[in-house]
Formats: structure tokens, sequence, C-alpha cells
């Protein structure tokens, strides 16, 4: 791409703007994916109400409201808030599946149509497979039933039974639930495959997986209150568990192939075939004994995995932040956190990279996934990019690195940072505060990487008539209260969960200053819009929780531990290396949640015992599991950027892979000086930060080629990435020799590389 082509598409104006002045517009509209269902007219009614119910029933449980309370009516068969963990937790699932499968169809569209007719045969037997799942939920229903009767035995205070095989409790679950229930699952995945309809269409199958999904809720809700609960985990859980919970993970494990790809099932399915294999194999991977399918599923869909840690996240911060983050769309603020970017950074040389950086950031930290970030503010930003000179590669690498940076932007972090607290139990606001260096010094690397990348192509920033207007951006600040009442009431000591939610009623309120006022209409749209959103990020959770049921079960990550120490005997940054590798592995074409998840599990525990802090050893973790969005060879923020820039996909990667590039030494700075996490003494913290933010000066620099207002000589190159690596160690004698070898590359620079950049002078924006 040359300084002088143009804009692959339109862009964006404002009649209200000056003539010709590019204006962000849709940022806030969530894309449609390609396998994503549109209904129209009753259908469209019915899922619209479904997923705004949904969303709108886990803000009132989540505050412990109760209706008989509003009421003032005791109305004895509704569930009271807050509901018992386990039962939310898997009503949570359930919905989420329930919504994914009717939105998401198991195969892409071509247009409005199906891709092809589906015979009138497999029409039928797709209805038919109901049929099993209706028994199955019957047969649970009537297990609740007999639960609740009262009939059967209590040992210490809980309903018990004997259900071994050959009692007639045993053969009525295994005949009346199990069988029914995996042959319509089963069924139901496979007819997908091929069951075409139109997009504005319901498929029998996936309304069998529906079915089956509350089938498994309802059996496990009854079941879970009983004694049965303290078996979950051992070789004598019940048979009717296992079989929901073999139905449940499958569900899970389809609709996340339908909503983040097969990356994630099929590392997923690494792991379940580790599990039944793990007593055959050798060394470090083996276990004494085999476990049986009964006890494995019996564990995995329990508080030891898909009703852990990350469906204990999902089910209460993800949810909230996303409807926090579905108010903010609805009333339009995402449109002004760019234009107000464009307003404060589009003058500056290479203006739009550096507006993508500012903008990336603010959605990036709300909008919980780099990919989905990238589509975001990337159609707007990557075009303009491309049109003031930077080639097109470049242009979706910049936008790539800059969205990744969101996930690690405090205060919500994409919701990394609510995952970290309820893994490690460390409060959520140490590891906000400790999270503000860090992502200052990612940013800083980026902004300097893309200003050294225009200064070199001789680029200059947008007109003035290109830009909104700032002064009239500035009128407009009040969009920024949702998130300062967020931050303030943080810091205040509310908890996440009152926070997030005087946040979002703070976003309908401000919408009331703006154009874009939210009425009842506008709410029920934005709790819509929050219950589509939600369904990836709570389906990946639950999927990252069967990765976490069998490291419990087990034990594969205190053997990796084993494998660590063993490393760190010949070399602690040997050690260090080995497990970014690993974390980066595990995260590669995973969204960052996820991605997190199951690096925490298996990494981080080697990590502390290693001696380093726990909350160290997490926040190592978690940035190698976010910059696995950039990272070659499966780099999904990348692929997005190249998908909207028009570039080769790996070539995308490898750049946004070398602008991020900090991200990759900023893990090791905060190993060797914890200051930056803000644990030391305000002098301590203040030295780190300047020494740190010098230091990535000086990676940048080493790394395009450009210092102190020149290309850099060959030889200065090599000089400066040393001087930059000898910052990262906490220490006077490494900070002097970083700052020596700085002013050697200076004078070499001076005394011996080019005086000035030749003026190549980029289209300016025209």
């Amino acid at each position: 791409m040359t300084a002088t082509d143009k804009p692959e598409t339109p862009l964006p104006t404002s009649d209200t703007a000056p003539e010709g002045a590019v204006l962000a517009q849709g940022v806030d509209e969530e894309p449609v994916e390609a396998n994503r269902r549109q209904y129209t007219g009753t259908a469209h009614v019915l899922i619209a109400a479904f997923a705004a119910i949904y969303a709108a029933w886990h803000m009132v449980a989540l505050n412990g409201v109760s209706i008989e309370r509003w009421t003032g009516i005791e109305i004895g068969f509704l569930p009271q808030f807050p509901m018992e963990t386990w039962d939310f937790r898997i009503v949570h699932i359930a919905g989420a599946l329930a919504l994914g499968f009717l939105l998401y169809a198991a195969h892409s569209f071509r247009g409005d149509i199906a891709d092809r007719r589906t015979p009138k045969w497999l029409s039928i037997l797709a209805a038919c497979l109901a049929v099993p799942a209706i028994v199955a939920g019957g047969a649970a229903i009537s297990f609740a039933s007999t639960i609740a009767s009262g009939t059967l035995p209590v040992m210490g205070g809980l309903t018990t039974w004997a259900a071994f095989p050959g009692t007639e409790i045993y053969q009525n679950e295994v005949r009346w639930f199990g069988i029914p229930l995996l042959v319509a699952t089963f069924g139901g995945i496979v007819l997908g495959w091929f069951e075409r309809r139109g997009r504005a269409q319901f498929a029998a199958s996936d309304i069998t997986l529906v079915l089956c999904g509350i089938a498994v809720a309802l059996y496990l809700t009854a079941i879970y209150g009983t004694a049965a609960r303290n078996s979950v985990g051992t070789p004598f859980v019940p048979i009717g568990v296992a079989f929901a919970a073999t139905a449940g993970s499958v569900l899970i494990l389809e609709l996340t192939r339908r909503v983040a790809g097969l990356a994630l099932v099929v590392i997923t399915g690494v792991f379940l075939a580790y599990t039944f294999t793990a007593h055959v194999l050798p060394g470090v991977l083996a276990v004494q004994s085999a476990y049986s399918w009964q006890r494995f599923f019996g564990h995995v869909y329990s508080d030891a995995g898909i009703l852990g840690p990350t469906t204990a996240v999902s089910s209460t911060y993800i949810i909230l932040f996303i409807i926090f983050a579905a108010f903010l769309q609805a009333s339009k603020v995402g449109d002004y956190f760019v234009n107000f970017a464009f307003a404060a950074a589009g003058r500056a040389r290479g203006g739009p990279a550096k507006v993508a950086i500012f903008a990336s950031g603010l959605m990036g930290m709300i909008n919980g996934t780099s990919a989905g970030n990238v589509v975001a503010t990337g159609s707007l930003t990557i075009p303009l990019m491309k049109r003031v000179g930077y080639n097109k590669k470049t242009s979706g690498a910049i936008e790539a690195a800059a969205s990744t940076g969101g996930q690690i932007m405090p205060p919500i972090m994409g919701a990394g940072a609510f995952i970290m607290a309820e893994i490690t139990g460390i409060p959520y606001m140490d590891i906000a505060v400790a999270a503000i260096i860090p992502a200052i010094l990612y940013f800083l690397s980026i902004y300097f990487m893309v200003d050294f990348e225009a200064a070199k192509l001789g680029m200059r920033g947008m007109r003035e008539d290109e830009l909104p207007k700032l002064a009239k951006m500035l009128r407009q600040v009040y969009l920024f209260v949702p998130i300062i009442i967020l931050i303030a009431a943080l810091f205040m000591g509310y908890s996440v969960i009152r926070a997030g939610t005087l946040a979002t009623v703070a976003a309908a309120v401000v919408s009331w200053l703006s154009p874009h006022r939210m009425g009842p209409r506008a709410i029920v749209r934005a709790f819509e819009l929050a219950g589509v959103m939600s369904i990836q990020i709570i389906t990946v959770c639950a999927c990252a929780g069967i990765i976490v049921g069998v490291i419990s079960l087990t034990g594969v990550g205190a053997r990796f531990s084993s494998v660590l120490l063993d490393l760190a005997d010949t070399s602690q940054l040997i050690a260090l290396f080995f497990a970014m590798c690993i974390a980066i592995l595990l995260g590669m074409g995973m969204p960052t949640t996820a991605a997190y998840a199951v690096a925490a599990s298996v990494v981080a525990p080697g990590l502390v015992e290693l001696g380093i802090p726990t909350l160290t050893a997490h926040f190592f973790v978690f940035y190698f599991a976010v910059v696995s969005a950039i990272t070659p060879p499966v780099a999904l923020a990348s692929y997005a950027a190249a998908g909207i820039s028009g570039a080769n996909p790996m070539e995308t990667s490898v750049a946004s892979f070398k602008i991020g590039i900090a991200a990759f030494v900023v893990p090791f700075m905060f190993f060797y000086n914890s200051a930056i996490l803000m644990d030391g003494t305000w002098f301590e913290i203040l030295r780190a930060g300047i020494t740190a933010t010098f230091g990535v000066f000086l990676l940048a620099a080493g790394v395009q080629g450009y210092f102190i207002g020149a290309r850099a000589a060959w030889f200065v190159r090599p000089v400066l990435i040393v001087g930059a690596l000898f910052m990262i160690e906490d220490g006077w004698i490494s900070d002097g020799i970083g700052v020596a070898l700085a002013l050697v590359a200076l004078f070499g620079q001076r005394l011996l590389g080019p005086a000035t950049t030749p003026a190549v002078p980029a289209r300016s924006g025209n």
C-alpha cells in the first residue's frame, strides 16, 4: 500500500461536522457472525425477550433483590435471591446454552439462505430426537419430585438413597434419564451438521439441544441439594450425575465450537484424552490408576471443574460488566471514545495509529476479547492508517497490538482481573492497582513503535478539517462519568458488583444528556444485547472449566511444577522462559479469559513453588496468555485485523508481534523488580516506573531502528536493545549499565550515523 492509495471502504462522516471530517459511527454495533441466525417477526421478539430476561435476571440475582420483597406478596415457587451457589451457576450455564444454540447454527450461512436444502427425512428425524430429550427432562422432574417428597431417607440433614447397580433408582436413572439424554445430545449435534435451515428459521436439531441443556440443569439442580453432592469427584458418584455431566460437557464443547472456533475444543479434547490415557503414559505425565468415566464426569461438573472458578467469575463479574458494556453501547459511548481519540491525537504524525492506541485501550478494557475489539475499532482506524501512509500489514498489526493491550488495562482488564481475583484470593483492587504501571508501559511502547515508524516514513497527521472538533468533544466529556463512577466506587471500598451496578445505572442516566437517550425500549435493548454478548465468554469459561477439572483430578499441574523446579535448579531464567512458552502455547486461538484460566492452572502453581509471589506469578502468566492473541502462528487478533486491512494474516501476526514486543519483556521486568506491580515504597515505585519507561523507549528505538530524530545506524540498534534489557533488572548497577549503553548509542549515532531522516512526506489524509 503506498501513501497515495485510497481507503478500500468509505469512511463515515457527519453532517454536523466540518465537511470531509471523519467521525466514528457504529463502533458500538455488534458484528454478526457468519453462523448467527437473524430472526424476524415473532421469532425475533421471543429470542430478544429471552436474551433480555437472561441478562436482567443476573442483575437482579447479583444484587440480592427478592421479588417477594418488591411486591410484598409471598410467592413460594419463585427462587429467592441470592440463589444457592451451585444452582445459580448451573442455571447460568443452561441459559447460555439455550440462547447460544438458538442463535448460533452449526454451519455458516451464505447470504440469507442455507447452503442447501435439508432432506425431509432428515428434518423428521431431527424433530423426533426431541422426544428422548423430553423423556429425559420428564425423568429429571420426576426425580426432583421424589427428592422433594420427603419419602427418601435423610443423612446429616441431606436426602440420600441407595443407587447401586441393580436397584430400581439406578435402573430408572439409566433407562429413563441417561440413555435418552445421550441419544438426544449426540444425535442433535450430528444432525445439526447436516440440517440446513434459513437464517431466520429455527432448526429442529438445535431445539433438541436446548431441551437437553434444560434436562441437564433440572437434574443437577435437584441432585446437588442432596447427600449425593458429597460424592462428587469420588468413585461413588450417582450414575445420573455422570450422564448429566457427560451430556452437559458435550453441549458446552459443541457450543464452544460454534461461537469460538475449534482451537479451544481441540485443546480441551487433548486434556480429555489425557485423562483416560494417563495411566499408560510414561514419566511425569503418568498417574497410578485409570479414571472411570463415571468418576471423571461426576468430578468435572462440580466446583472443581465447570462450576468452579471460571464459571464463578462469568456468572458474576463478567456478566455484570457485559451488561455495563451493553449500556455504554446503547448510549453510543464507544463512538464518543473513538471520536475523542481522533480529536486529541489525530493531528500527531501517523495520527490514526495513535488514535487506535487510545481508542482500542478504552474499548478493549471493557470489551473482553482482543479480536472483538479489533473488529469494533479497526473498521475505522485501519483504513485511516492506510490513508496516511502505513502499509496494510502495519496498519492491521498496530490495531491488533493496541486492541490486545485493552485486556491488561485496569480497572476492568477485559474481565481478566476478576478471574485472577477468584483463583488467587487476592483482592480485586490490589490486582487493578498492580496492573497500572505494566499497562502504561505496554501502551507507551506501542506509542513509541508507531511514532518511530511514522517518523521514518516522514508522515504527518490528519488535517484539521478531517477531525472532530476537540472543543465539542470536551463539551461531551460527561460521557466518561460512568467509568469515573466505576473507578471511584471501587476505590471507595464498594464491592465489584455494587460498583458495576452503579456504573450501569449511571450510563443510562448520563445518556439523557446526549442525543442517544435511553428510555425503556433502549434499556430492554441493552439487556438483550448483553444477553447475546455474554454467550461466547460464558461458553468458553465453562469449556475452560473442563480443562481445570482435568488438571485438578489428575494433578498434572503439580507434576508440571516439578518440571519447572528442575529447570530452576539450572537457571531460573530458563524456567521462566519455559513457563512463558507454555502460557503462550496454551493461549493460542483462545479468548483471553479462557487462555488465562487454563494457563493459571498449569503454569502459575509451578512459578509459585519457585518462590515467586502469587500476584507476580499470576501476572506473569496473564500477560503471556493475553499476548498469545498476537503471537504467530495462531494469533486471533492479528487475523481479525488482517481481514480488515487486506494483508496476509501471517505477515500481520509477525508485524503485531514486533509492535507488541514490549509485552514479552514487561513480565520479566516485574519479576526482577516487584515495584512495577506497586510493591514497595513510593520512591521504589517511582524509580521503577521511570527506569522501565526508559527501557521500553530504548527497546522500541532498537527494534524500529529510529533514535534521536534519525534512522539508527546498524551498529547502534543492538546497543539500544542490550541497554533496554539491562533496564529490566532492579538495581543501580544494571540501571547504570543501561544508561551508559544508551549514551554510547547516542554518541555513536551522532558521530557515525545519518544526520537526519530523509524527508519523504507521506500523505496527510487527502
